[in-house]
């Protein structure tokens, strides 16, 4: 087996990901390119965080412009700067405010989601909660009392809607891990992951009068960025993609009230409500600016997310809510497929799959066939490419120049400009990518 310089498990999952056209949860800094400036913003906004501050940012592409993979990078920087991150994708099911379990249905997802710096994929909320527990075991001593330090530790968390309910379960938890009580503690966990749906139910099994339910994600949220400071953590970042769903709901009203709820998380955080707390949400253009049905038909929202008139002409103003992904430019482009050819040729002995000819060609093609939107919305292109490499990969012999040719690329336009495109191999090296 070839010695890989990439361990492979990442490897596979960057190329299965970028084949099927979405993004990969490992590995992103081998392929990440550009948008340098952006994630400067976003590592700035980590460190406010920090700093007992909050953000929100509203990240807005086009579909297949990298607002996913801009997501995902925010959230590996947050759990490599040692805060917790929480992630959804907004689903027909899955609402910030809702009446049919559906916002309690998003923050469950999230939970599900909840990730720290050493178990990156999700499902760290156990962990979290044990290292809650032992650093209360440990502050009370040999032969103290750990309950009574647990509720001295979260006695400020009685100040936020819900805080006393979400002390006494964490008491239930180490109630639950002293007598051996694994029921105990699997009923605290679930009521932590907003799987009650009834107070009958929650007091049954933990003796608390509420439960979280659609009315009170965002409050709990809030409990969630107080808590996770008290496990160790830096702070709570919260990324929710996909918010294009809120645009499509057709009840106007259903609109209305998730866009209060938008309205109250960003005043909260504009005025210094919230601390420990960040907030990135990804959408369309058309979820933002449509004054119809988009953000924009929220006379309040509009009012603090519109541009700034000064940013014109090449101007870009970053420190707003909103950050507009730039388009990539072709030698990004280039830069993004050689660092793709790149994960291909890393478990092939230090032989390359394709020369760098091949990728002034590929990018020839592209413009020919789609003109420079190619680099606008790279989801399509990096896709025709992982297939290209893929079949050079299983067919040694395959000639590259004859299958550059033959690429079919979705939403190719037969009538698009001829740009031709001169990109040198100095190209990587006069672009400053970014590494975490």
């Amino acid at each position: 087996m070839p010695q890989c310089s990439i361990r492979r498990r990442e490897r596979d999952v960057i190329i299965q990901a970028l084949r099927a056209g979405v993004v990969p949860r490992l590995g992103l800094q081998h392929i990440q390119v550009g948008r340098a400036r952006e994630i400067e913003e976003m590592v700035r906004d980590v460190a406010r965080i920090q700093d007992s501050g909050a953000t929100i940012r509203f990240v807005i592409g086009e579909y297949g412009s990298g607002k996913t993979f801009f997501l995902n990078l925010v959230r590996l920087i947050a759990l490599e700067k040692g805060l917790v991150t929480m992630s959804a994708d907004l689903a027909p099911d899955r609402r910030l405010h809702a009446s049919g379990g559906q916002a309690r249905s998003l923050f469950a997802e999230m939970t599900r989601n909840l990730s720290t710096r050493t178990k990156q994929d999700g499902g760290a909320l156990p962990s979290v909660v044990e290292r809650f527990v032992s650093l209360a075991a440990k502050e009370a001593g040999e032969g103290g009392d750990v309950n009574a330090v647990i509720r001295s530790r979260l006695a400020h968390l009685e100040e936020y809607v819900g805080g006393f309910d979400f002390a006494t379960v964490l008491s239930r938890y180490w109630q639950g891990h002293e007598e051996g009580d694994e029921q105990l503690k699997s009923n605290a966990l679930r009521w932590l992951r907003a799987e009650f749906a009834t107070r009958t139910d929650a007091r049954a099994a933990l003796g608390v009068r509420t439960f979280i339910d659609d009315a009170s994600v965002y409050d709990h949220l809030k409990l969630y960025s107080a808590f996770v400071r008290e496990a160790g953590y830096g702070g709570l970042v919260v990324v929710l993609d996909e918010m294009v769903n809120l645009y499509k709901l057709v009840n106007s009203r259903a609109r209305n009230v998730n866009y209060e709820q938008i309205l109250r998380i960003l005043n909260d955080v504009l005025q210094g409500s919230a601390s420990h707390l960040g907030f990135v949400m990804g959408g369309t253009p058309e979820f933002l600016m449509d004054t119809r049905r988009g953000l924009y038909s929220y006379q309040a929202l509009q009012s603090r997310l519109a541009e700034n008139t000064f940013a014109r002409d090449g101007l870009v103003d970053l420190s707003g809510p909103v950050i507009q992904l730039q388009n990539l430019s072709p030698e990004d482009m280039y830069v993004l497929l050689d660092n793709i050819r790149g994960v291909f040729a890393s478990c092939a002995n230090g032989n390359e799959s394709v020369p760098k000819e091949c990728l002034t060609a590929f990018m020839q093609h592209c413009s020919k066939r789609i003109g420079d939107a190619y680099f606008r919305t790279p989801r399509n292109t990096v896709k025709a490419f992982v297939n290209l490499l893929s079949v050079i990969e299983q067919n040694p012999g395959a000639d590259w120049q004859q299958l550059v040719g033959g690429v079919e690329i979705d939403g190719d336009r037969a009538d698009g400009p001829d740009q031709g495109l001169s990109i040198d191999d100095s190209a990587d090296d006069e672009l400053a990518t970014f590494r975490l």
